[in-house]
């Protein structure tokens, strides 16, 4: 990732044009992900784990909508 310095720019616009870059991209969250190994067991476990939060907080925001419905 580079970010060159245009001609009058502030060094904290600068700064934030390398930080929207490197969201961006997506450089942060692959170095976390490649931090630690974790096992196809444990990618495995860690994906159904997030499927079942996703599903619990499906069907909570449902009995919401119903729970407002009914009042």
């Amino acid at each position: 990732m580079q970010v060159l310095l245009r001609e009058g720019e502030s060094f904290e616009s600068l700064l934030k044009r390398f930080r929207t870059g490197v969201s961006r991209h997506g450089i942060i969250s692959e170095f976390k992900r490649h931090q630690s190994y974790l096992s196809k067991g444990e990618k495995l476990r860690a994906k159904l784990q997030r499927a079942e939060r996703k599903r619990q907080a499906k069907l909570a925001k449902q009995a919401r909508r119903a729970a407002r419905r009914a009042a």
